[in-house]
């Protein structure tokens, strides 16, 4: 019998930047969380009603360097906004393998990324980066 549960091996993660694949060797954690507005309304004349309405998502994902990919990339936006006053954004497409055996794809749009922690460099020891993200919307694919 499989295991009946999600684990963190069965995720893949998957950047695209401008349309082009940025090479993500090594991403060790990943997360999301939706954000909400809550609205509200309270009546004089009957009960408080609240309901929340979608506000895009935000997350993170580790990666443990493998490249200078993501020191590149980050670069690479800097420039464009510096040069030219272009913000570009991305696509962070995320397969979980699941537990019947089927595959889930979730894809973050309109993502703009914050190179939370570049890494610390010390003897003997993987650099671990971190990149913050907000996405306007996950699809389901």
């Amino acid at each position: 019998m499989g295991n009946p549960y999600s684990i963190g091996r069965d995720c893949q993660v998957v950047l695209l930047w401008n349309g082009v694949r940025i090479d993500l060797r090594d991403v060790t954690g990943f997360q999301a969380q939706q954000q909400v507005r809550q609205q509200r309304a309270d009546p004089l004349n009957s009960v408080p009603v609240e309901f929340n309405t979608p506000a895009g998502w935000r997350g993170q994902f580790q990666v443990d360097r493998g490249s200078s990919a993501l020191d590149d990339l980050v670069s690479a936006i800097e420039a464009a906004f510096w040069n030219a006053g272009v913000i570009g954004s991305g696509t962070i497409y995320q397969y979980i393998s699941e537990p019947d055996g089927s595959t889930s794809t979730y894809e973050f749009v309109g993502v703009s990324l914050t190179f939370t922690n570049s890494g610390h460099y010390q003897a003997e020891n993987i650099v671990k980066q971190t990149v913050s993200f907000f996405a306007s919307q996950r699809n389901k694919i």
